[in-house]
């Protein structure tokens, strides 16, 4: 994989397909691999797809000491300017929408559009009563994880995320095993994540500012609380839109590829406002 230096990283990434830029960032726990069933259903034939590692993940640099999220938001603008891209439409997953939101209260600019999936902003609903009762047995599961990461039992610790956290009981044994091999590896990245103490929080004020199109989704199978967080970034973004997919969870582009890369080219094309997402 070809490799760009930015924000004093070297990031991994891989770049397909012709058209306007389309930049894709992954959650927690994975690499830019996860992208890989969206891209092929659909992205690459309308975009130059972007996929990166991000710091700490798969082939990218991992810097010694505690990282923040902001150190992500900061790689992901380097990486558009650094390839040319700036403004580009951006995707982002889980943790990895979190940084495109984060960099979007501070930069906007550097986008044409956002999509982004089930951001665990927890921050953003800390002063809903209903949306907290909600969020215990995650945050339950989440110190599990963690002791487990702690005491350096990685597989412990992916199991328990993916089963009570991403995708549910019984689902660690049906992944195939390389992606069961991808969380473990992670799993001290996520770790490091998680000792960012703005890792949930979001500038909702700042957010505001961003007036170019954006796109909010969730999966019906996900946890209600997804919905409180999206419902609270509607209210702050001047031109967000919803969408929710039926079935899913909270990794769509990988659970079902062909809708998801259908639902973000659409959007894609709609805002263009000139029915095509090509042409540069």
């Amino acid at each position: 994989m070809p490799q760009v230096r930015a924000n004093g990283v070297n990031l991994s990434y891989d770049s397909v397909g012709e058209g306007e830029p389309l930049v894709l960032v992954h959650g927690s726990w994975n690499d830019h691999h996860s992208w890989q069933p969206a891209i092929e259903a659909d992205m690459r034939a309308s975009f130059t797809v972007v996929s990166y590692d991000r710091r700490g993940h798969g082939q990218s640099e991992t810097v010694p000491g505690r990282g923040t999220r902001r150190q992500d938001e900061d790689d992901l603008a380097a990486l558009i300017e650094e390839l040319g891209h700036a403004p580009a439409h951006v995707a982002g997953s889980s943790f990895g929408a979190s940084a495109v939101l984060g960099l979007a209260a501070r930069r906007p600019g550097l986008f044409r559009t956002i999509t982004v999936h089930e951001p665990p902003l927890v921050g953003v609903v800390a002063d809903d009563p209903e949306s907290m009762a909600q969020l215990q047995p995650t945050f339950t599961s989440f110190d599990a994880a963690l002791d487990h990461l702690r005491k350096g039992e990685d597989e412990q610790g992916a199991r328990l995320f993916v089963e009570e956290v991403a995708m549910g009981p019984g689902m660690w044994d049906r992944l195939p095993a390389p992606i069961r091999e991808t969380f473990v590896r992670h799993g001290q990245t996520w770790l490091d994540e998680q000792s960012d103490p703005s890792w949930a929080e979001l500038d909702l004020e700042g957010l505001s500012a961003c007036a170019v199109p954006v796109l909010l989704s969730r999966g019906t199978e996900s946890p209600a609380w997804f919905a409180t967080v999206l419902d609270r970034l509607a209210e702050a973004l001047p031109n967000a839109q919803r969408q929710t997919f039926e079935g899913a969870g909270h990794i769509p582009h990988i659970t079902h590829p062909q809708e998801y890369a259908t639902v973000l080219t659409r959007f894609i094309r709609a805002a263009s406002g000139d029915g095509s997402a090509s042409g540069g």
